[in-house]
């Protein structure tokens, strides 16, 4: 694997494009050093980079000479951007706080001064002059344990280069996505082109955890992107609003993608728009999907093919198992005791034989504010963009309605929900069995927030992403709607005994 990188004869537009290209790589506990000599271009590459970074192309990006370092915030990570030219002695960076500032990325302009201060893990980005005094020769490197990494940093150059959406004069601004591998940028051109990158390298199949499968086995998670590519040419085959796919590699998992603005609908809320229109919209796009179900085999450009995985009863035990995996320990302050696991195992197990025997179709997974697109200069149903559905499956209609009607991460009213639930069921294809629906609805409804209540445990503890907590009130407050169901009543009961109302209130002890 190369260690190096060499790029020639950089105009200052290059090297703008470099460091944008480079503020997509990065990511916390990365330090990038800067050298070369005195005007060579680090500062202005560092300017450059933080930019891009925090999103805005205007900020004021002062040089640190004098105050040695300068801390920025971005939605993603602080930036510490160092010159170390006046440092005295390495010991002086105690002072400059050095290793806290490695817990974000560290821009380190003459990082020779650092001496074993410096990180063993670590990029370096040397500049020379090219050609001509206007130009600059870039050596980018990077330490033995980051080399996969500048490997894949390289593909997407190239790969926007051979797309016709690279070098110069291009802007490439990282989006904020999902909790996967999968990243995303949007590329603009200088004529006023957009496109979104979508990076999604093939999933490592984790650790062995039951049956001899790691978790995205079990749970029917896609491995690499063929999934999403076939999903999307079916469902624009039927005419919904997938992104139409300019450019694709399928076996090193790079895509570029339609773009379809900001208009997502979480964000079109908190503008002011009407939650209830947004999300009528949703659920005609649902009743119109149920109508046209996946076939058993969809077609990929390379002339292979894919078929939708079926949902069984190990995609919903290893799922709601996640939330005495990891939320009772936060609760609790100890693993469940076997007996308690067991008593939940069963509650849970004939809900699950009655939902897997309901009618099949799309089950996208994901359909929920965070993934849909107001396009409002289309018709219905293509007036709802869905960007994320790699990991759907054949599943029950409902559980796409319940993940639209009672989303993780902002409120829908009881009764806005009951409203459209109905809405969905009255424009439903015939026939149609209503009293089974809402029984199927109320116990996906229930798994799908138990074990959501698992996953923001879980990026609470592991991950430190305290922020999903915010969200566990409500979370509580739909599997709590979902509960009252009779059909669900044994579940209800293990609840009310262990983890009764005025514990779902409590702290996690994260």
């Amino acid at each position: 694997m190369a260690a190096s990188i060499v790029l020639p004869n950089l105009s200052e537009d290059d090297l703008a494009r470099l460091a944008q290209d480079l503020a997509f790589t990065l990511a916390p506990g990365d330090a990038l050093a800067l050298s070369g000599d005195l005007g060579a271009g680090k500062t202005t590459f560092a300017r450059a980079f933080i930019r891009a970074a925090t999103g805005d192309l205007t900020l004021d990006v002062p040089s640190p000479t004098f105050t040695l370092v300068q801390s920025y915030e971005t939605p993603r990570f602080q930036i510490a951007h160092f010159d170390l030219y006046r440092l005295d002695r390495p010991d002086d960076l105690d002072e400059l706080g050095f290793e806290a500032a490695l817990g974000g990325v560290a821009l380190i302009e003459w990082p020779e001064r650092a001496g074993a201060q410096l990180p063993d893990a670590l990029w370096s980005l040397r500049l020379e002059d090219g050609d001509d005094d206007q130009s600059r020769n870039a050596n980018l490197s990077a330490a033995p344990a980051l080399r996969a990494r500048l490997a894949r940093h390289r593909d997407i150059r190239a790969f926007l280069d051979r797309c016709g959406w690279g070098g110069a004069g291009v802007r490439l601004s990282y989006l904020q996505g999902d909790a996967s591998p999968r990243r995303y940028a949007r590329i603009q051109t200088v004529d006023g082109r957009r496109a979104i990158l979508m990076d999604s390298p093939t999933a490592s199949d984790g650790p062995l955890i039951r049956d001899g499968k790691p978790y995205s086995r079990i749970a029917h998670l896609a491995e690499d992107v063929r999934a999403f590519v076939a999903i999307d040419l079916t469902l624009r085959e039927r005419g919904f609003s997938a992104p139409e796919i300019f450019a694709h590699e399928l076996d090193t998992g790079l895509l570029l993608i339609e773009d379809f603005g900001d208009a997502v609908f979480g964000a079109e809320v908190d503008r002011g728009l009407d939650q209830g229109e947004l999300w009528r919209r949703g659920v005609d796009t649902l009743a119109a999907l149920a109508a046209k179900p996946p076939a058993d085999s969809m077609s990929l450009p390379d002339g292979g093919a894919y078929s939708l995985p079926r949902l069984d009863a190990g995609v919903l035990e290893i799922e709601t198992a996640l939330l005495l995996d990891w939320y009772w320990p936060a609760l609790r302050g100890a693993s469940a005791p076997s007996g308690v696991r067991a008593a939940y195992e069963e509650a849970w197990s004939d809900v699950f034989k009655a939902v897997l025997a309901e009618p099949f179709g799309w089950m996208l997974r994901d359909f929920h504010s965070p993934n849909l697109i107001a396009l409002d200069d289309r018709t219905g149903p293509s007036d709802v963009g869905i960007i994320d559905f790699q990991d759907a499956l054949q599943g029950p209609l409902a559980f796409d309605l319940v993940s639209l009607l009672q989303d993780a991460r902002l409120d829908v009213a009881a009764d806005l929900e009951a409203a459209l639930l109905a809405r969905y069921i009255e424009n439903s294809p015939r026939p149609f069995d209503e009293e089974r629906f809402r029984f199927c609805y109320a116990a996906l409804g229930a798994q799908r927030n138990t074990k959501i209540l698992g996953i923001f445990a879980r990026l609470a503890m592991r991950d430190g992403k305290r922020q999903y907590l915010a969200h566990l009130p409500r979370i509580w407050g739909y599997l709590e709607r979902n509960l009252t169901h009779p059909g669900l009543a044994g579940v209800r009961a293990w609840y009310d005994a262990h983890i009764p109302a005025g514990a779902r209130r409590r702290a996690l002890a994260i």
